[in-house]
């Protein structure tokens, strides 16, 4: 096949050979999940340092809640990766100019939809959640300031989307650079120098959300080709919204279903007292810097199969599966394996408090060295959907891993009340679901080889 004139961020993911290209695009897109993370880590080491374990506690207690809030929306995004990636890949034109514009405005209306949510579900939720008297207060604060960028962080998902889709994850990363840095920069001056604790914590993260949304909206509008933003444009098409609601929305529906069940885990880890929470907290956010360099694979499968999807290159797709999946696998393995090995070392970074630290540890030797199912699971996953598939992962996500973890935390972990039972479940539901997801997509290529 005759190789396609790209412009100089973007990679031609539909001719050529595959490593270099999937390399050079999962390596930025990995960098600015990573960075992401260290920024993040900056807020909850900030807050850990200088405002207390409870604020630690309280700011580490919010996140399933939010991703179980947020992930249905964020879902959208997904849809919109795959149908720019499709029509980029296609070369429509037409097509691709409505995907974009009915995206970004479907991010600043779903943005407002959640401010709302947030702001009104935080306290009834928390409470639901048995979140100790001690942190609630702090929890809900930290929510109902955190929900106010919204707007701003669904502008920047849904554009990044675009920009994946096409084969640019450069710019992103420089955007999450300049962004990161004034959140840590706001960081220091809210909680350090004008005391704010959590309320300090959460302005810097939406300031900077707002930074990087302008930011990526900017680029959009600069851009040439059928991705190009155009303000006054900027309308809802129902057909693209439709297909984007197809695709999206049971990705979303799986993020949700995912936080659902990490909701009752967080629900169950709050049982054992804010020490727990607090190690759980700083365990959660060490072990997010492996888990978002795995899922930068799971986000190059859904664009490489999405633009060869488009462009019907069939046969390509098999390969783009078995590069991702042995890439992840050593991702996986050697950087959840270092961090495990540094725990000890990491999690002071966090808390000086020994038992918060122990309690870290326990987190990081279950779930870490085991993360590499996860990572095997969520690219079978971004494989499904660049083919379109959305549903059918969706419901293999429902029983093999939500179901399964709320029926051992009603029945194991309810016999066997430790921590170590309690995240056992995670590598056994992410070995479940993947051999699952492996059928499905055996089942799923071999029926596309025979139409194409």
């Amino acid at each position: 096949m005759e190789q396609k004139q790209t412009k100089r961020y973007e990679i031609d993911m539909c001719s050529g050979p595959l490593p270099g290209k999937i390399l050079a695009f999962s390596v930025p897109l990995m960098l600015s999940g990573i960075l992401q993370l260290l920024f993040n880590a900056a807020d909850i080491v900030v807050v850990g340092r200088f405002a207390g374990n409870q604020a630690l506690a309280a700011v580490g207690s919010t996140s399933s809640l939010i991703n179980l809030l947020v992930n249905v929306f964020i879902g959208l995004s997904v849809g919109t990766n795959v149908l720019v990636a499709r029509f980029y890949g296609a070369d429509k034109e037409k097509d691709l100019s409505e995907t974009v514009h009915t995206a970004v405005m479907t991010a600043l209306v779903s943005g407002c939809i959640l401010i709302v949510l947030g702001i009104a579900l935080a306290k009834p939720a928390l409470t639901l959640m048995d979140t100790p008297a001690d942190v609630i207060e702090k929890s809900v604060l930290y929510m109902r300031i955190y929900f106010m960028g919204m707007p701003a962080m669904m502008a920047y998902n849904f554009g990044s989307a675009v920009l994946r889709a096409v084969g640019d994850t450069k710019r992103p990363l420089y955007f999450l650079f300049f962004a990161g840095v004034i959140n840590v920069a706001l960081n220091l001056l809210f909680v350090i120098v004008f005391s704010m604790g959590v309320a300090g914590v959460a302005a810097a993260t939406v300031i900077s959300q707002l930074v990087s949304a302008l930011l990526v909206l900017r680029c959009l509008t600069r851009c040439d080709g059928g991705y190009r933003l155009e303000p006054k444009a900027l309308k809802i098409i129902p057909d693209k919204l439709l297909k984007m609601i197809q695709i999206g929305v049971p990705a979303g529906l799986q993020g949700a279903l995912f936080s659902i069940s990490n909701v009752l885990i967080q629900s169950s880890v709050n049982s054992f007292g804010s020490v727990a929470m607090a190690g759980n907290t700083a365990a959660a956010n060490v072990e997010g810097f492996v888990y978002t360099a795995m899922n930068s694979l799971h986000q190059t499968a859904i664009s490489f199969t999405g633009q060869n999807y488009g462009a019907k290159n069939y046969k390509r797709i098999g390969k783009i599966l078995l590069i991702c999946q042995v890439s992840v696998l050593i991702v996986g393995l050697v950087m959840g394996n270092a961090v495990y090995g540094l725990s000890g070392i990491l999690l002071k970074l966090y808390s000086p408090d020994a038992q918060v630290i122990g309690y870290g540890v326990l987190r990081l030797g279950i779930i870490c060295t085991t993360y590499c199912l996860c990572g095997m699971m969520d690219v079978m996953v971004g494989s499904l959907r660049g083919m379109g598939y959305s549903i059918m992962p969706m419901l293999v996500s429902l029983t093999g891993a939500c179901l399964f973890r709320v029926v051992w935390i009603y029945t194991i972990f309810k016999q066997y009340h430790t921590l170590e039972c309690l995240y056992i479940s995670y590598p056994i539901s992410w070995a479940m679901t993947f051999l699952v997801h492996l059928i499905c997509f055996a089942i799923v290529y071999r029926r596309m080889l025979k139409r194409g």
